[in-house]
């Protein structure tokens, strides 16, 4: 009987242990966004920040191009394969950072001119290598989502499945904005920060990504009965003519945008109020020096932002008793209110404190979009997971948004609009017609 149950848990924590890595490195890709702002940008002009989220946009663009290519995979050589794939794409996007990193600093000068802004090619080779990042994660959340959610792992139902499983991924959210911060640039001023000081960290999480990609090559993982077609199985019914599911694309499309905009844009924020005079404290502090490092104000609002959700999936993976749509209404109310405070008061904290409320809001809003879809299940996980490019059109607009208004304080109405959104599927758009229950 132990022997069963250990066999049984063993392919869910690979699974999870995986997801942790491309929680750790979305961030990452994320937090370089101020750093490399200040590293390639000086001369952007007016563009700075419009350039800047560029960083986010290509990321999610790798999930819109290739989450419906990576459920074909799933369909045609099984999760195993594909989850290695997604590896392999994470390898190849490191590099790209590798070479960015390496290209800035001896080519500085090499760069295309917009009018007065000036773009350097080694930002356009990270830009290329943050697609490839994307691909990567898309590509395994297309099979950790539905792999998790049908695992049959006793005392455990769907929605809690995935907050523990996003709960790890939440632990790599939150120690990648100190990794950034403490072992990429040795906690220095952002100002003194040279592009090469990325170099041997990455050549280490390239090691790292390798040798998780060559353990996972020579380990089981089942296949799970009934959440993909059969070889060469044509189905029945277009993906979309599923009233709740299509509605749950269009949810996560919101949440995902709000969710990544405050965790990217957060700390370009902080920067902007340092700099006009406002200074955000902590514990009535300016500042946060442990072993002599300052870590940085900004780089504690995102860490506290994306620990935030490891605090709520921890959490809600206990709430075996409430229902999804429920969790999901409850925090989506909450969440606009804190951003319409954060607003008034201009207090980033009220922003950090949403990550609390949006943890749970993927899990609800996967189960709730695919229950019910059986053999459908892969398939559906790649068309949700292009909804994923949300973080993508968000970021960049509200980067846009910031250089028109001169400010990013008003561009969080679009959070506001995003959960609103969000409360209406939980509501109303949820709901599974009669002539969608597959049997």
């Amino acid at each position: 009987m132990e022997t069963k149950i250990r066999n049984g848990i063993l392919p869910f924590a690979i699974v999870t242990f995986i997801y942790f890595i491309v929680g750790f490195l979305t961030t990452i890709n994320e937090q370089l966004q101020a750093p490399l702002k200040f590293v390639f940008l000086a001369e952007a002009g007016s563009f700075k920040n419009t350039f800047t989220t560029l960083i986010s946009f290509f990321f999610f663009l790798g999930y819109l191009l290739n989450g419906t290519l990576a459920s074909k995979w799933v369909n045609a050589i099984g999760y195993k394969n594909t989850i290695i794939r997604g590896l392999l794409f994470m390898i190849s996007g490191l590099l790209m950072y590798l070479c960015s990193s390496w290209f800035g600093d001896q080519y500085p000068h090499l760069a295309m001119h917009f009018g007065k802004a000036v773009l350097p090619y080694g930002f356009v080779i990270f830009v290329l290598g943050s697609y490839l990042m994307g691909t990567a994660a898309a590509v395994i959340q297309v099979v950790v989502n539905p792999y998790v959610a049908s695992y049959e792992l006793p005392g455990t139902q769907p929605v809690q499945r995935l907050n523990i499983t996003t709960a790890i991924n939440s632990i790599g959210t939150t120690s990648a904005p100190f990794f950034v911060t403490v072992v990429m640039f040795s906690g220095i001023s952002i100002a003194d920060i040279e592009i090469k000081q990325l170099m041997w960290p990455l050549i280490a999480l390239i090691g790292c990504v390798v040798l998780v990609a060559l353990i996972t090559r020579k380990l089981h993982l089942p296949d799970i009965a009934n959440t993909r077609a059969a070889a060469g199985e044509k189905l029945e019914r277009s993906i979309w003519s599923f009233r709740h599911f299509a509605l749950g694309v269009l949810a996560i499309f919101f949440y995902v945008g709000t969710e990544v905009s405050i965790g990217a844009n957060i700390n370009l924020h902080a920067f902007e109020l340092m700099d006009s005079g406002h200074p955000i404290t902590f514990f009535g502090k300016t500042d946060i020096i442990i072993g002599g490092v300052d870590l940085g104000i900004h780089a504690l609002l995102s860490t506290l932002y994306w620990g935030g959700f490891l605090v709520g999936r921890a959490i809600s993976s206990f709430f075996s008793n409430i229902s999804a749509k429920t969790q999901l209404a409850t925090t989506a109310i909450l969440s606009a209110i804190l951003a319409i405070v954060a607003m008034m008061t201009q207090n980033l904290w009220f922003l950090v404190a949403i990550g609390l409320l949006h943890s749970t809001m993927w899990s609800c809003i996967f189960s709730l979009a695919i229950k019910g879809l059986n053999k459908y299940t892969s398939k559906a996980s790649g068309v949700f997971i292009s909804a994923v490019f949300g973080g993508a059109v968000f970021t960049l607009v509200q980067g846009g948004l910031a250089d028109a208004f001169g400010s990013w304080r008003w561009t969080w109405t679009l959070t506001v609009i995003c959960e609103l959104l969000m409360l209406s599927y939980a509501l109303f758009g949820s709901r599974i017609r009669a002539k969608d229950l597959i049997n």
